[in-house]
């Protein structure tokens, strides 16, 4: 394994992540709500699909960032639609009040909510092929133990963000009482929806 490229793979990936996006509200959200796990599943969600996304990059597959770039306004119009509903699920849901009720949740909902966000976000893809081409990642010559090498990187850069996120609001989660946690449920509700009408209006903008 090139350890060059997985530690550079390593170092975008979590600086990819690192911006407080909308995944990074919902993983606040859900470590204030149900706990550590909960959020970093979450952010693991996302973590996988920046590592597909970095897959196409690394392995120069010109053929599925074509279409996923040529599929952009359905994917951007999926993604908002999304980003809306779960802001206005989050605004009108309240704190767990049982640690039972958070023990039985399933992380795969998480899980699957935030990688289909991440992968309906035609930027991510954007980012790592215009990353990945102006550092001369770009593998296509056969050499896919590097690839693997630098996608791996991705991944686990971004999951090390992830964790370290969902670590840190875990930390603090024992300070907020109920009353506080309905007024982060509202505010990450209204910026999620924000967030969706974001990417109708840049939608708009493009097709206008």
């Amino acid at each position: 394994m090139d350890s060059n490229l997985f530690f550079k793979g390593l170092v975008l990936g979590f600086s990819i992540a690192a911006p407080v996006g909308p995944i990074g509200v919902l993983c606040i959200r859900r470590t204030l709500r149900e706990g550590r796990v909960s959020g970093l599943v979450s952010g693991l969600g996302a973590a996988t699909a920046d590592g597909f996304y970095g897959f196409v990059a690394g392995f120069g597959l010109t053929v599925v960032s074509d279409l996923l770039v040529e599929q952009q306004t359905w994917l951007a119009l999926l993604g908002g639609i999304y980003l809306c509903y779960l802001g206005v699920k989050t605004f009108r849901s309240e704190p767990a009040r049982v640690s039972a009720d958070v023990e039985n949740k399933s992380p795969w909902g998480a899980y699957f909510s935030t990688l289909f966000l991440t992968l309906t976000n035609p930027a991510t893809i954007l980012s790592f092929v215009a990353i990945f081409a102006s550092l001369g990642l770009v593998t296509n010559d056969g050499s896919y133990a590097s690839a693997i090498a630098l996608v791996l990187g991705v991944f686990l850069g971004s999951g090390l963000w992830w964790l370290s996120l969902s670590s840190v609001v875990s930390f603090f989660r024992d300070r907020f009482d109920a009353h506080t946690l309905i007024w982060v449920n509202r505010l990450a509700g209204v910026i999620l929806v924000g967030y969706g009408f974001l990417a109708f209006f840049t939608l708009f903008q493009r097709l206008g």
